[in-house]
């Protein structure tokens, strides 16, 4: 008798063997990859791709298989032979998945080669023909040889990452190296004729519908498991974007059945599992909104333009850009509008944080302006009524010099407060730094003043002080000399306050028979920034100065 083998179901065989060990070598990296339940799963959809194809490649195979007289196959054995493929590189995928040591991956690959010897050798005791069958030694060997290196080989190349022209190569070779080993088997059997003998009946399946229904469920295995590794792949990149920062949402058409993932559910406070439509996503967004999504979406969904929009949730203030384009089939139908979404409410704050500053600055700048020509303003006014009461430009630079200083202390007063508001009272105790502490009683509330009306508080301080050193209370330095009280507080239900200057301890002092410069300024002071009044009272030879005025932003000229 001889071996006839069909080149045709060779071929078929050695494609079902390279596909299943691509497969399986695609899987196995997602075993590696993953924990718990989830790697289970896997370790089950690989050990099905490589042992179910390994299988169904002998069986293919085995219909170039034709010893001259009628064959069937034994169930019982088939399907063990099936299991026993499956359960081996079952085995062999988890003990080399747990590890990169050489001898797990050794230990794993001599499993896996042992495992598909015996499917071999199982399927080939389910024939059942009159034939006898024997194996010459040697190409038994070389097959055990041929299965075990070749499995080592596949864990070797599926526990490395690697490239997919690598991992394609490594798997045409791997597809190989299981059809050789098969027909090394082949090779050593023997085929022993009875004498005489009548083609009868055998019990079994026959061989075209074994191998009809062998490779329909392997095929529907493969691309099974070329699914679940394409899904695999799409939830890898799915956690990739997430782990930027970016979720990932499907808009399926034309049902417009919402997908959201794991970070675009964050974004929008959606919890893992709760149902969640695109009609819900419109009631997360502001009433005022809703027309543009829907006019943005209605572009999209016609393909006019990508699905460009940002919009604010009505519940957290969050701010969320959506992308999106519209995804078609080969044949131009749409299937589904897909994109990202990212929080950008941090750029939104910067951008109104900016537009505040901007405000700020401008309003700084327009303040800046306006005190700058109020304060040119007076320094002209206290130059020109100084010249008219000067006798020399000694005199001159002397008394214009001290009102200057005097101004300054109180717009370093003001820059110490930010421009804002200064203390009355760091006003007072500004303008008594050069005399002895027992020279002035101060007494009054805390009050602040706005920049304005310190300004010219600190001008009239300064022409009292400097009138009281000249001619009052301080003009007597040392011991026994005179001092002055200030004092203030509220006169008024509306916030009028009241500060009284009195010298005490001075020479005898009288009413001026003319208005001199200090007493304009003091009088100019407190009816422009002040809003108030001035009264200066000589009775009993003294100097008591009452202003009268409201704290509060002055109208400005």
């Amino acid at each position: 008798m001889h071996l006839h083998l069909v080149s045709a179901f060779g071929g078929l065989s050695v494609l079902v063997a390279v596909f299943s060990a691509w497969t399986a070598l695609d899987l196995f990296q997602q075993v590696r990859e993953r924990q718990g339940p989830a790697r289970l799963v896997w370790l089950a959809t690989a050990a099905l791709a490589m042992g179910g194809g390994v299988w169904a490649m002998h069986f293919i195979a085995m219909l170039g298989f034709d010893p001259g007289a009628p064959v069937r196959y034994d169930l019982t054995l088939t399907l063990a032979s099936f299991l026993l493929a499956i359960f081996g590189a079952a085995v062999a995928f988890l003990i080399a998945s747990r590890g990169h040591g050489m001898r797990r991956i050794v230990l794993a690959g001599v499993i896996m080669g042992i495992s598909i010897c015996a499917m071999h050798y199982v399927g080939m005791a389910a024939v059942q023909t009159v034939v006898s069958m024997s194996y010459r030694p040697g190409p038994v060997i070389l097959s055990v040889a041929i299965a075990l290196f070749a499995s080592i080989a596949a864990l070797l190349t599926a526990n490395r990452d690697r490239s997919p022209t690598w991992r394609l190569a490594a798997a045409i070779a791997l597809g190989l190296a299981v059809v050789g080993m098969h027909y090394s088997a082949m090779a050593g059997l023997t085929l022993s004729a009875p004498a005489s003998f009548t083609p009868g009946h055998t019990h079994g399946a026959p061989p075209l519908t074994l191998a009809i229904g062998i490779a329909a469920v392997t095929i529907v295995i493969l691309f099974l498991a070329l699914a679940a590794s394409m899904i695999g792949q799409r939830d890898k990149l799915i956690s990739i974007i997430d782990a930027g920062g970016v979720g990932y949402w499907e808009l399926s058409l034309p049902g417009q059945t919402l997908w959201l993932s794991g970070r675009a559910r964050k974004y929008l406070g959606v919890a893992r599992g709760q149902p969640f439509t695109a009609r819900d996503f419109g009631h997360r967004l502001k009433p005022e909104d809703l027309p543009r999504r829907a006019e943005t979406l209605a572009r999209a969904l016609k393909g006019d333009g990508e699905y460009v929009a940002e919009y604010q949730l009505r519940d957290s203030g969050r701010w969320l850009l959506v992308r999106g384009r519209l995804i078609r089939s080969r044949s131009g139908r749409a299937v589904k509008l897909a994109g990202v979404v990212t929080d950008v409410t941090d750029r939104r704050q910067a951008f109104a944080a900016l537009a505040t500053s901007e405000h700020r600055q401008r309003l700084l700048i327009n303040e800046l302006n306006h005190r700058v020509k109020n304060t040119l303003a007076t320094i002209q006014s206290i130059a020109t009524l100084t010249a008219r009461r000067s006798t020399s430009v000694e005199d001159f630079m002397r008394v214009f010099q001290a009102r200057l200083i005097a101004l300054s202390d109180t717009h370093n007063l003001l820059t110490a407060n930010g421009w804002e508001r200064a203390p009355l009272r760091d006003l007072v105790q500004q303008e008594f730094r050069p005399f002895a502490e027992d020279q002035l009683r101060m007494e009054g509330p805390d009050l602040t003043l706005e920049a304005e009306q310190a300004l010219s508080m600190g001008l009239i301080l300064h022409e009292l002080a400097t009138n009281a050193v000249k001619y009052g209370a301080l003009s007597n330095p040392g011991e026994g000399g005179g001092w002055v009280g200030v004092t203030w507080s509220d006169v008024d239900a509306d916030g009028t306050v009241a500060l009284d200057w009195i010298e005490t301890g001075g020479p005898v002092v009288t009413a001026p028979t003319r208005c001199g410069f200090g007493s304009r300024l003091i009088d100019t002071s407190v009816r422009g920034a002040l809003k108030g009044t001035a009264t200066m009272d000589y009775a009993e030879g003294r100097l008591h100065c009452r202003l009268t005025f409201r704290p509060g932003s002055p109208a400005r000229a």
